[in-house]
């Protein structure tokens, strides 16, 4: 499955409905063409130092300032509009919503879903479903589409965070698929999807500059996230896989990877939880969801640039072209874990 094409496709339909919002397809301000600054900042180094900004000034007869705030263009310049970040957060909305109202009807006639012993039981001789095979592939291809695009994006704070995510989450998916752990595997995939819209409909009032309904959504998702993350997940998911799987067909050699995979993934939540959590109290003390810290900051942005962002909305400043997830998420913007 290739999720590139129904993305192209969909820009079709999203355009159209951001023109409706008054999205504007216009990029940031352009950098004043220069060939010195130009090769200095694709052979040497897109933020340069204060020696070298000291060097250039001379050079170019041109104040410090004027050489950072170039820098700054330079780097903003080849960022995507809000008009392509609005119709990729749309087609991951439509994704993550769409595949979670499947799990959901799925897994509702599932007994499994209802009684995690289920998962267990006359294990590993359980029927593959064509519904659930196909949940399966379509997660599975949504996941790596996001491991690779993660590197042609602008590399974010929590780089690192999401790639050891999209590792251990494809891993999952992929191990639990080969040794038919997929009912437990359907648990958990269903239990991710559960916020990861929220995070996008927030993504989209934002760009549409609802910044009320787009703080609404965020808070919404951080709730949504902390409770099937750190409530649910442990004491529903990590229990059955852990103390009930132990219980009904003993330990064996996949058990210990399978579960350290859950486990790597339960501390990753852990971290967002974190992160959200202060974002949300630095939304209580200055009215509103300022800033975000998990995704989406330039990694080669100076302390000026986040700065004059500091007093924008948790949506506000620029994201890259492929993902904002990402969304997956400059300064102030989420990105999809």
């Amino acid at each position: 499955f290739n999720l590139a094409l129904p993305w192209n496709s969909f820009r079709f339909i999203a355009k159209p409905c951001a023109i409706n919002l008054g999205i504007q397809d216009s990029g940031p301000h352009r950098a004043q063409p220069n060939a010195i600054l130009e090769k200095v900042f694709t052979s040497i180094t897109k933020s340069p130092d204060g020696k070298r900004l000291e060097g250039l000034s001379k050079q170019l007869d041109w104040d410090v300032r004027k050489i950072q705030r170039w820098f700054r263009h330079r780097r903003n310049q080849d960022k995507p509009t809000t008009l392509t970040k609005f119709c990729e957060s749309m087609w991951r909305f439509t994704f993550y919503l769409s595949i979670f109202f499947y799990g959901i009807r799925f897994l509702w006639t599932a007994p499994w879903f209802w009684d995690t012993r289920q998962c267990w039981y006359n294990y590993p001789f359980q029927p593959l479903t064509s519904r659930l095979y196909y949940y399966y592939i379509l997660e599975l291809a949504f996941y790596w589409s996001l491991m690779f695009s993660q590197f042609t994006d602008i590399k974010r704070k929590d780089f690192l965070i999401m790639f050891v995510h999209h590792l251990a989450t494809i891993g999952l998916i992929t191990f639990s698929y080969m040794n038919n752990m997929v009912r437990v595997g359907t648990l958990v995939l269903c239990l991710h999807d559960a916020s990861d819209f929220l995070l996008e409909a927030a993504k989209l009032a934002n760009y549409a500059k609802y910044q009320r309904l787009c703080d609404a959504f965020f808070m919404l998702f951080g709730v949504v996230f902390i409770v099937t993350r750190l409530g649910i997940y442990p004491f529903w998911i990590l229990n059955t896989t852990l103390f009930e799987s132990w219980e009904l067909i003993g330990p064996y050699p996949s058990w210990w990877l399978f579960n350290g995979l859950l486990i790597t993934l339960q501390i990753l939540h852990i971290i967002w939880s974190y992160l959200i959590i202060r974002t949300a109290y630095k939304a209580l003390v200055r009215g509103k969801v300022s800033k975000d810290d998990r995704s989406d900051v330039e990694s080669s942005s100076e302390e000026e640039d986040v700065t004059s962002n500091s007093t924008k909305g948790v949506f506000s400043t620029s994201s890259n072209g492929s993902n904002r997830i990402n969304g997956h998420v400059a300064s102030g913007q989420w990105t999809e874990e």
